[in-house]
């Protein structure tokens, strides 16, 4: 019986274990798999500088980056000032790149309005990041994307 019971915690650790292992392989395949801007360099590779360049040279419907969830394909074009990358450049980063990746390949799906957002584990989880979807270019286009202030991410207990 004690080994029963012991078997039982270490299967509820381990799956608590996996929970927590499970994100950033995941993110680490989505990694793999999304993030890439239209000429095909990696999210590290191009910078906010070069990013801007690329906006001023095309059009409002040009694509600077793709994110993947699964089979679908989310992407970042450079938009105005108040939808796309042009609307977010001010916050624009190799870490804020990251989250919008990891939100999109892991956060959870949110329908009104639609847009992906990510909880920090639980319990008492609470959402950190928000990334908007749907543009006047496309349906599975980033509209914004931005860290959910402490005010507005209460705990869901």
């Amino acid at each position: 019986m004690k080994t029963a019971g012991r078997t039982g915690k270490a299967a509820a650790t381990g799956i608590f274990a996996v929970a927590l292992l499970a994100a950033p392989s995941a993110a680490s395949a989505a990694a793999a798999q999304g993030g890439r801007d239209a000429s095909g360099q990696t999210i590290s590779a191009a910078s906010a500088d070069s990013i801007s360049a690329k906006c001023r040279n095309n059009g409002r419907n040009y694509i600077v980056r793709e994110y993947y969830r699964g089979v679908n394909r989310y992407t970042l074009r450079c938009g105005t000032s108040t939808w796309g990358w042009k609307h977010i450049q001010h916050r624009w980063s190799t870490s804020f790149n990251n989250k919008i990746r990891n939100t999109i390949a892991n956060g959870e799906r949110k329908y009104v309005p639609v847009s992906f957002s990510f909880y920090t584990l639980p319990p008492c989880s609470r959402e950190t990041f928000r990334v908007l979807i749907g543009t006047p270019a496309a349906g599975n286009d980033i509209r914004t994307a931005y860290k959910v202030s402490s005010t507005s991410a209460a705990p869901r207990c």
